[in-house]
């Protein structure tokens, strides 16, 4: 039984620190704003992780494109 809760904490470790990556990589790129994976694990993070990641890509990608989905104001043209 203990060797089952150390393997499914290795595995829950193991798929947060892949999704964080992933996330922190789309957060931090300088190609686009629009990846669709990045943009999903976007609208799923907690509000605090999102406004972060919003502000990194609006401080990227600010005057150059649209908001992705998840980081648009009510117009949907303009940056939260």
């Amino acid at each position: 039984m203990k060797l089952l809760a150390v393997l499914l904490l290795t595995v829950a470790l193991g798929l947060v620190s892949v999704i964080g990556f992933r996330y922190y990589v789309y957060v931090t790129n300088t190609q686009s704003p629009y990846d669709e994976v990045g943009i999903e694990l976007n609208q799923a993070m907690p509000g605090p992780i999102r406004d972060w990641g919003c502000g990194k890509l609006k401080d990227t990608f600010g005057k150059k494109a649209l908001p992705p989905l998840g980081c648009q104001s009510t117009d949907a043209k303009t940056w939260r």
